[in-house]
């Protein structure tokens, strides 16, 4: 049976962007899927703690000279690795926050880093390859090619590097220029958001739409 994980990451409840286009695409996964599986983590409302000197400890000790703190850090580390692990596909939207990726998220893969787990402890390659991995990205401003701010997008050139070691390769699907219609220095912008978000909704809709005809 098919399995997607489904993680969100916006603080921003059901006016974030993110979560109405991932939304949208465990939608379409479930279409592609039928009788598939959804596992989905909040990292928004429920956030991993911050990766701490306990938790990297855990790693580099056997599990029975864990304390106890460190036996709840790794078996933190086990279950979001086992989540990735188990999945045939991972969903995660993905909106900048000044410039950068939510904490939220950063401890998220901090978490995945996990020798024995998802790094094979002797040869360093990664365990978790081999898998989908959709991100949706949502941008408040412009970070397109010619925009003032170009490159300030941090966190889309971040995560490929993040998530490497562990094998994991995401692909993007980016909609810009969401604060267009609530802020109204950028009111003469809003035609290219919904443009921006026309062209992401679409792409969402294109993720599976192959499995979905063939079903």
């Amino acid at each position: 049976m098919a399995t997607l994980l489904h993680l969100d990451a916006s603080i921003q409840g059901e006016s974030s962007v993110s979560r109405q286009l991932t939304a949208r695409a465990a939608d379409a996964w479930r279409a592609a899927h039928p009788g598939g599986t959804v596992t989905y983590r909040d990292l928004g409302a429920e956030p991993v703690p911050h990766f701490d000197s306990t938790a990297n400890l855990c790693r580099q000790l056997p599990p029975e000279q864990h304390t106890p703190a460190q036996a709840e850090a790794w078996a933190r580390i086990s279950q979001l690795v086992g989540e990735v692990a188990a999945a045939d596909a991972v969903l995660l939207g993905l909106p900048i926050y000044n410039y950068g990726a939510p904490s939220s998220v950063k401890a998220w893969v901090d978490h995945l880093m996990a020798p024995g787990l998802s790094i094979d402890a002797e040869s360093g390659k990664g365990l978790l390859g081999g898998r989908d991995f959709v991100v949706i990205v949502s941008r408040g401003g412009g970070y397109a090619e010619g925009a003032p701010r170009h490159g300030w997008d941090h966190a889309t050139a971040w995560l490929p590097h993040g998530v490497a070691m562990v094998g994991l390769e995401p692909r993007f699907i980016t909609t810009e220029l969401t604060l267009a219609h609530v802020n109204p220095a950028m009111a003469g912008l809003v035609p290219q958001a919904e443009e921006s978000r026309r062209q992401a909704e679409a792409a969402v809709d294109d993720l599976w739409a192959r499995a979905t005809a063939l079903a």
